[in-house]
């Protein structure tokens, strides 16, 4: 197999992987999942509290009218507070809800307990190599976000 091959490979695994662990999560937690760009969002707003949705849409890459669409969705579901810069009443900060965290927490919960469950099915070399590959999977990841 060539190189090219392997990535290919290794993109089709990793993006599977996540669609794989979604669908799976969602059904465990007995919700449907968010749409993939309000849990971008959710997440981004959970990383930088008080966030603006000018910097929303440029760290997303994504048009500010398309973050207001999610952030307006969001609000209405109650993830999602918005509130008026003091020092600049144009501005609005984002701040994710209470229900939110819970939300974002329960998901997680259930995530991890499916990849426990999941990763002690393979082989113990198989599920050590898996698990030694998250750091260099997280530096691919940083990687990745800087080339943005």
């Amino acid at each position: 197999m060539t190189a090219d091959e392997e990535i290919a490979r290794f993109g089709a695994a990793l993006g599977e992987l996540h669609r794989l662990l979604r669908r799976k999560t969602g059904t465990r937690a007995d919700r449907d999942p968010l749409p993939e760009a309000q849990v971008e969002l959710l997440l981004l707003v959970r990383a930088a509290p008080g966030i603006s949705g000018k910097e929303v849409a440029r760290r997303l890459g994504t048009a500010p009218n398309t973050v207001s669409t999610l952030v307006r969705d969001l609000t209405d579901a109650g993830l999602l507070r918005r509130d008026r810069d003091p020092a600049d009443r144009r501005v609005v900060r984002l701040h994710i809800t209470e229900a939110a965290s819970r939300r974002m927490a329960d998901y997680e919960m259930h995530r991890a307990a499916l990849l426990t469950e999941s990763l002690a099915g393979l082989d113990p070399v198989a599920r050590a190599a898996v698990l030694a590959a998250a750091p260099h999977v997280a530096a691919l990841l940083t990687a990745l976000r800087a080339r943005t």
